[in-house]
Formats: C-alpha cells, sequence, structure tokens
C-alpha cells in the first residue's frame, strides 16, 4: 500500500488517505461533542455528543499502535477501540460500521474510489442489521446512505463521460453535500428506532442527531481533503 498521497485528479488512495479519513473522522467527532450533545438532547438522552468524543479520543490517543499492514487492518483495530470504548448505543452501531467497512477491502491493499462506496455500503448493512433499522426511520443511515448513493453516482458519471479516475477533492464535495441534504431531510421525519422514537410525534422538528454528526464529519473531510490536496 503506497504512503504518499494521491496526486490531484487521481482516485486512487495510499495509506495515508485511508488515515486521514478516519483521524478526521475521530477529530470532529470530539471537536463537535457539544454540538452533538446538545441536539441529541431534543429528544433523547443528550449522551451521543459525549459518547462518541470520548470514544474517539481514545482513537487518537492509540493512534500510532494500530495495524497498518493493510487497510482493513487498521480499520478493524479501529473498529475494536470504538466496540469496546464508545458507550451507549453508539459503540456497537459505530464499531460494526468500521468493522464491516474493514470486511468490504480485506483483499485490498490499494484502494480507489469504488472501495469507498463498498465501505460505506457494507457499513450501512452492518448498522442496519445491528440497528434493525433502515432508510425512513430517522438514523444516521437516512444520511450516510443517501451519500453513498451520491458517490457512487458521481464515479459512474465520470466513468461514462470517459474518465478514467474521479477527483478525491470533487467527490468529498459530492459527499458532503448529498450528507448535509439528507440530514436536514430527517427534520419532519418521525423517528422509528433508538431513544427519540419513544418520544412519538415530538420527534418531528428537529433533525437526526446521528444523520447530523454524517454530514458534519463528511463536510469536515471536503474541507481538509481541499485544503491538503
Amino acid at each position: 500500500m503506497s504512503a504518499t498521497s494521491p496526486t490531484a485528479g487521481s482516485e486512487s488512495t495510499g495509506n495515508s488517505d485511508l488515515e486521514f479519513v478516519v483521524r478526521t473522522i475521530a477529530q470532529t467527532a470530539v471537536d463537535n461533542e457539544r454540538e452533538f450533545g446538545e441536539l441529541d438532547a431534543v429528544v433523547g438522552d443528550g449522551d451521543f455528543g459525549y459518547s462518541l468524543a470520548r470514544g474517539f479520543e481514545i482513537v487518537l490517543a492509540d493512534w500510532d499502535t494500530f495495524d497498518r499492514s493493510s487497510p482493513s487492518a487498521f480499520l478493524k483495530k479501529v473498529a475494536l477501540v470504538i466496540s469496546k470504548r464508545v458507550g451507549g448505543t453508539s459503540g456497537p452501531l459505530w464499531g460494526t460500521a468500521f468493522l464491516r467497512a474493514a470486511g468490504a477491502i480485506s483483499d485490498r491493499a490499494e484502494l480507489d474510489g469504488t472501495d469507498a462506496v463498498a465501505m460505506l455500503r457494507a457499513a450501512a448493512e452492518g448498522i442496519k442489521v445491528r440497528g434493525r433499522s433502515d432508510l425512513g426511520d430517522k438514523t444516521l443511515l437516512d444520511a450516510l446512505i443517501p451519500m453513498t448513493d451520491a458517490l457512487e453516482e458521481e464515479i459512474r458519471a465520470v466513468r461514462t463521460g470517459g474518465g478514467a479516475v474521479a477527483d478525491p477533492v470533487r467527490l468529498a464535495r459530492v459527499a458532503a453535500s448529498a450528507a448535509r441534504t439528507a440530514a436536514d431531510a430527517t427534520t419532519p421525519m418521525l423517528a422509528r428506532r433508538g431513544r427519540p422514537s419513544y418520544t412519538g410525534e415530538r420527534s418531528i422538528g428537529s433533525p437526526d442527531a446521528g444523520a447530523v454528526a454524517i454530514a458534519v464529519i463528511a463536510e469536515r473531510i471536503a474541507d481538509e481533503w481541499a485544503r491538503r490536496t
């Protein structure tokens, strides 16, 4: 696996790119602890931001100890930390997401945009099974799945148009835009899973905290990737 970043316009990603994305996810979760918690408190127990931040703090603290022999091995170690150290329902769900993502690229040494889609699809399927939820239940899936759809469509459009690869900065921005639109669209939804579902119609009128977290993370990745490139 390459230890260097791809040049602009290249869809192939090296080890530093995967680490960059995971580290950005972790730092964003820590930086937005209060915002995510306040949003969750509207119809939930308010511990989402705290739980996510505490777990990803450990990911950052243990960063140099993770196995980097392959992309899959790296993600598995991250999944283990999250599963064990993130509290509430977030730990099993986010841990499963990372573990399933690792499984989707188990035989890959170099990653590209289609691998990113495969990881996101696998993560979403894992969350569906673990959380017994699906698109439309007002969960993070309502941002994660549309974001993945948009990413896949952008890659397909580039290749259909004769391009071999898609610009990773463009892909990140497409993903972020789709995630934000989808997260905002959870506002009028009735929650059907998790603690917010206990509040019935009170869950209508505010966006899902998990979906917003996906959007915020995707936006941070897009912003940081643009500066990085």
